[in-house]
């Protein structure tokens, strides 16, 4: 039988995000340590990109689950000395139960899933970052209940997490208003699968008015550090501020994947205000990612 792979949030139905979000949730609500259903698993975590929430969530999730995780960087392993992701993917899928993946090409991702014979998870790369959405998700969930029929702003870069803002915008129905400069707009292709969801509005404020979330991300993502300059230039109108969170509902949320640069895509007031739930958002990277390790591994094993 063919492994299940989570590449995209499209992996999942909405009635699958729906039950691995309310599981999710469950887990963080009832932390049993005796519920180890990843007993003897082991995810191979591969990581061309550092991270803090994905290694801390992913390792710490399995550990929780009962289960192990491998650290591999291009240092410890053949990828950083050229062997063909094929043949990595044939022989680290042999070993363990499960592999993620958090890269600069989401051909890696894809690539290894075609020839893994475990469960591939794609823990970001530059077109999409779907565990994110997932703990993002869970965070408003908690917050506000169901996000169908909900409008959310996007503010800043079309990048990966646009893009898997406007996947979710597809599969939970909600409103998603996106406001990027012109030359930063998300992928064309993807955003024409979520036509039905998705408009773009030429300011931020107008993007934010009568929003239930507003969320960012930095203006220069990891590898954009050379064009931080141009970047700023071109999103100085694109910081999500007081006024721009007086636009949306009075409840509305914050949200921001982290790491923030206070001063620059978001004011330090709106990221530590009470509207903010970025710290949740955090930690629910830690439960949702669990929902999802324990969904897939587990199909693996039944």
């Amino acid at each position: 039988m063919n492994p299940r792979h989570f590449i995209s949030l499209h992996d999942l139905t909405s009635a699958e995000i729906r039950a691995l979000i309310q599981r999710a949730i469950a887990l963080k609500n009832n932390r049993d340590l005796t519920f180890q259903p990843l007993k003897g698993k082991v995810l191979a975590m591969i990581f061309e990109k550092s991270s803090t929430r994905t290694r801390i969530s992913f390792e710490t999730g399995m550990i929780q689950l009962g289960g192990n995780a491998l650290f591999l960087s291009p240092r410890d392993t053949q990828l950083g000395r050229g062997e063909p992701l094929e043949d990595s993917a044939r022989v680290i899928s042999s070993m363990v139960d499960g592999i993620m993946l958090r890269t600069h090409r989401h051909e890696t991702v894809t690539t290894f899933a075609k020839y893994s014979r475990v469960p591939v998870i794609n823990g970001l790369t530059e077109l999409l970052h779907p565990c994110q959405l997932l703990a993002d998700m869970q965070t408003y969930f908690e917050q506000r209940g169901d996000i169908e029929g909900k409008t959310v702003a996007w503010i800043g870069d079309g990048n990966n997490m646009c893009h898997s803002y406007i996947n979710a915008a597809a599969l939970l129905n909600f409103n998603l208003n996106i406001a990027c400069p012109e030359a930063y707009q998300p992928e064309p292709a993807i955003v024409n699968a979520s036509t039905a969801n998705v408009r773009f509005f030429d300011t931020p404020a107008a993007a934010a008015s009568g929003a239930d979330l507003i969320t960012t991300d930095v203006w220069a993502s990891m590898g954009q550090e050379q064009e931080q300059k141009l970047r700023e230039q071109a999103f100085k109108n694109y910081q999500v501020d007081r006024p721009i969170m007086d636009a949306a509902h009075a409840d509305a949320l914050f949200m921001h994947c982290l790491p923030a640069h206070r001063g620059e895509e978001v004011t330090s007031d709106v990221i530590d205000g009470p509207q903010s739930v970025v710290f949740a958002q955090a930690e629910n990277r830690l439960h949702a990612q669990k929902a999802l390790l324990e969904l897939l591994l587990s199909e693996k094993c039944s």
